[in-house]
Formats: structure tokens, C-alpha cells, sequence
């Protein structure tokens, strides 16, 4: 700006030296004021332009800090939500593997009750098996303290038999083999009860007790008598290839009693064997 004011204010002093004095002089002051005013408003403005500059460059500036630090907040914050969703999402991988866990912890759980469960109802039916079984004991030997001696007993169920009280017989004979399954005279007690079942005309119920005392005393003294018997009520059930067989075989191990004689007769008077006719 002052090198423009300097050839406007030669010019002006040109222009008076050039005009007549007297009248130029008021004018000339006049213009210099004006110029001086003039130059004084351009330093004013070109003053209040530097500071409103510098103002705004400061504004600027800090604008430009404020938005760096809000994107600096920005990137923080935005980062600190990655982290807090990566950490979620491991937190939740995490409860989800422990339900996971839980859950097949609950299903070993349940298999382990039930295994439990099944010992328990095992134990109990067992415990209640043995309770029975103790019961079973206690009856038996109540039934057996107030039974009659086995003599006794085996005599009275012999004479009935004998005496044709066969209802009688069969129930002492019956309490006989309760009382003493194990002895010889269990054995004659099963071979009773087939004599009267035979007698009955119940042949196949005779079969299975005469079969018992073969079974259980085969060195018994009712073993031949058994045998022939058996066969005989195989015979009289239509059976005569297996009742011919069973008096075969009483032929064959006892070739020289009573029993064997009676076989032989019996299979004279079958004749030969469906087979052999």
C-alpha cells in the first residue's frame, strides 16, 4: 500500500505548482488529508485483515487439532469396540463350549442313574428273593420240627397204601418226599405214588414218577420194579416201541429178578415188534 500512495502524492504536488497557488492550497490540504485518512484506514484495514487472519489460523488450527483428536477418539473408540466384540464372541464360544460340556455331562449323568437305578431294583429284587427264600426256610423247618419221624411217617404212608387208602397214602408219601427228598426211602415214595397214578389208570403221570425214582435213586431197590413199570404204562399209553425198549433194557440189567421174568412174558405177548412183523 505505500508504494502506491508515494507517485499519487507526487502527482498531487505536480498538479499545485502547475495550478495558481492561492487557489490550490486549500485544495491540495484538503486532498492530503484525505490521502493521509485514506493511507490510515488502508493500515487499519490491512491491521484488523492480519488479525482476523491470524485469528482464523488459529481457529483453523485448532479446528484441525479438534479434528484430529476426534478421529483419533473416533479410531480409539472403534477399536475398543472390535475388541470388546472379539472378546464377546470368545465369551460366547467359551459359555457355548461349557454348555456343551454341561450337556454331556448330564448325559453321563443320566446313563450313571440309570446303571444305578438298575443296581437298585437288582438289589431289591434280590433282597426280596432272599427274604423269600429265608421265609421258604423258616417254613420248612417249622413244617419239618412239627413233621413225624421219617419212619414213622413212611410206615403210616405204607400201610394206607397196603390198607387201599390210596387219598391218604398219596399225601404221606407226598409229605415224605417234602420232608426227606434225600433219602432211600424218597425214592419208594415216588414209586408208590406211580402205583397208585398206574392203578388210576393216570399212566402218564405214573411214567414221571417212576421216571424220578430212575433218575434220582437208579441203585434204589425200586429201580427194576420202576423200569418195568414204565414200560408197561408206555404200553398202555400206545407207546409199545418205547415200552418194549424199557423192558428190554430191564432184561438186560436185571436178567435174573422178578422184574425180568415178568418183561420177558410181556413181550411174548406183544409178539414180534412193528418192525419186525
Amino acid at each position: 500500500m505505500k508504494s502506491k500512495s508515494i507517485p499519487l502524492t507526487l502527482a498531487l504536488l505536480l498538479a499545485i505548482s502547475i495550478g495558481p497557488a492561492s487557489a490550490a492550497n486549500k485544495d491540495i490540504i484538503e486532498l492530503q488529508t484525505q490521502v493521509a485518512q485514506l493511507q490510515q484506514q488502508m493500515t487499519q484495514m490491512k491491521q484488523s485483515f492480519d488479525e482476523r487472519m491470524g485469528v482464523m489460523k488459529n481457529l483453523m488450527e485448532q479446528n484441525t487439532d479438534a479434528a484430529n483428536k476426534v478421529s483419533s477418539a473416533i479410531n480409539e473408540l472403534q477399536t475398543s469396540i472390535n475388541k470388546q466384540q472379539q472378546d464377546r464372541a470368545g465369551q460366547v464360544d467359551q459359555i457355548s463350549g461349557q454348555i456343551q460340556a454341561l450337556n454331556d455331562t448330564m448325559d453321563e449323568l443320566k446313563v450313571r442313574l440309570a446303571k444305578l437305578s438298575k443296581q437298585f431294583e437288582d438289589m431289591q429284587a434280590a433282597q426280596q428273593s432272599l427274604a423269600a427264600q429265608q421265609a421258604l426256610e423258616q417254613q420248612k423247618q417249622q413244617e419239618m420240627a412239627q413233621a413225624p419221624p421219617p419212619d414213622v411217617l413212611y410206615n403210616n404212608a405204607l400201610r394206607d397204601y397196603n390198607g387201599g387208602k390210596n387219598d391218604l397214602s398219596t399225601q404221606e408219601f407226598n409229605d415224605y418226599i417234602k420232608f426227606y427228598p434225600n433219602t432211600d426211602l424218597a425214592g419208594n415214595s415216588y414209586f408208590y405214588l406211580a402205583e397208585i397214578q398206574f392203578k388210576a389208570g393216570d399212566y402218564q403221570k405214573a411214567v414221571t414218577n417212576y421216571d424220578l425214582v430212575l433218575q434220582n435213586f437208579p441203585s434204589g431197590n425200586k429201580a427194576a420194579a420202576a423200569q418195568l413199570k414204565k414200560g408197561f404204562a408206555l404200553i398202555e399209553l400206545g407207546k409199545e416201541d418205547e415200552g418194549s425198549q424199557e423192558l428190554k433194557h430191564v432184561i438186560q440189567r436185571y436178567p435174573r429178578t422178578t422184574e425180568a421174568a415178568q418183561a420177558r412174558d410181556k413181550l411174548r405177548k406183544l409178539g414180534p415188534s412193528p418192525k419186525t412183523r
